[in-house]
């Protein structure tokens, strides 16, 4: 591997040696190494490809499969440096079982950071709490930021290019730090590493019973629902809920795990949606590759409010009106289909006798009212009803 990141591994290593190998000083310290000798303005990316395609002299690769790819450019018995490529990833908001700091070396990435407040185990995997918004940052090529393992380092990235590629010095495990909680906001965080066979299994036999449309799906989870607890019923819930919802079936469903765990659940309807919210965000990043429709996409996965969105357009494109900024991109992402025509996943309600090009008009001007705050004109209640109930809802908060 290219010999700067063994030059910047033995800097490392040599500094945390004087410190006794304080795993409190590392975050500090490695973003103080990386920020003496930048990736990004000491690494040629497309040289570093072609020295790793075609040498063998590689330190050990993991099997791991975060990153698109993950590659290890040093490796002590303490730490190690990997570099990681991002085509699509966009990463669930997460806590570390490891310290350190990262590095954007090319891209950009919107990072946002959180607080989970009022939190309740309820078993060793699933908590219930508030996960609430502490700040949301542009990371752009050059930015290294520290990692600190646990519950006070809960974050998200959303990477803007492709590639986006970030190199991190990370320890291997800090004892006592784990779990490595997912957060499923507003309410809940999951350890995604917890293996319950049981609940594997029951996913993959409601999957055969969807496929082959057996009529009595909705009946078998309502009655799983009555007797799981609460762990078991959340994770099988949350797999059935799309299906549910194309059966008419969810409110039921829903309802008997409710009864069933009473003020546990409360926030359980919020974070389902929530969670169908993002998927369907994240599923968009598939055919929308223009770098600035992804930062749109970023800013309705992360911002939860009107004020804070145009905030961060505003930081990205100084001197633009944010407002105008974003009717721009809505007017490039509006598309016909054989009903009328969409923005993202918000259809113009079903109207008969307007044309496709009077139907986006009328989408537009509706979501300009609602971002000049004006959600109460008669002309447009039925059309912000619908943008609001769509992934856009962060811009009408």
């Amino acid at each position: 591997m290219n010999c700067y990141f063994e030059k910047l591994g033995r800097t490392v290593l040599e500094r945390w040696r004087e410190q006794n190998f304080s795993l409190a000083v590392f975050p500090e310290l490695t973003r103080t190494a990386i920020e003496e000798a930048p990736p990004s303005e000491n690494i040629d990316i497309e040289e570093l490809i072609h020295e790793f395609l075609f040498s063998d002299d590689q330190p050990f690769q993991s099997e791991s499969s975060f990153g698109q790819p993950e590659l290890i450019a040093f490796n002590d018995t303490r730490f190690y440096i990997q570099i990681l490529f991002w085509l699509e990833g966009t990463t669930e908001i997460h806590q570390h079982e490891f310290s350190g700091a990262f590095h954007v070396m090319g891209g950009s990435s919107v990072h946002s950071e959180f607080d989970f407040v009022d939190a309740r185990s309820v078993t060793p995997h699933i908590r219930t709490g508030d996960l609430r918004v502490k700040r949301i940052e542009l990371l752009e090529t050059g930015r290294t930021v520290p990692i600190t393992s646990g519950r006070d380092c809960i974050h998200s990235l959303f990477h803007l290019d492709t590639p986006s590629i970030t190199v991190v010095i990370r320890t291997h495990h800090d004892p006592g730090t784990g779990p490595q909680y997912n957060y499923l906001p507003p309410h809940i965080a999951i350890n995604p590493l917890h293996a319950d066979s049981l609940t594997a299994r029951r996913k993959q036999l409601l999957d055969v019973l969807e496929t082959i449309d057996d009529p009595d799906y909705g009946t078998h989870v309502n009655e799983m629902m009555g007797r799981l607890d609460f762990e078991r019923g959340f994770n099988m819930l949350r797999h059935a809920m799309p299906r549910l919802k194309e059966l008419n079936e969810w409110d039921e469903v829903l309802a008997t795990f409710q009864n069933k765990h009473g003020e546990l659940a409360l926030g359980v309807p919020d974070t389902l949606a929530e969670c169908l919210r993002r998927e369907t965000i994240s599923q968009m990043r598939h055919f929308i590759v223009n770098p600035e429709h992804r930062f749109f996409l970023a800013l309705l996965i992360n911002v939860q409010n009107r004020a804070d969105i145009f905030a961060l357009v505003t930081r990205r494109f100084p001197g633009s009106s944010p407002i105008d900024t974003i009717l721009g991109w809505a007017e490039e992402l509006v598309e016909p289909n054989d009903f009328g025509v969409t923005l993202l996943d918000a259809a113009f309600p079903e109207t008969p006798y307007i044309d496709f090009e009077e139907q986006s008009r009328l989408l537009i001007e509706a979501l300009k009212n609602a971002l000049e705050g004006n959600t109460d004109e008669n002309d447009f209640l039925e059309i912000q009803a619908a943008l609001s109930a769509s992934c856009l809802r962060p811009l009408f908060s």
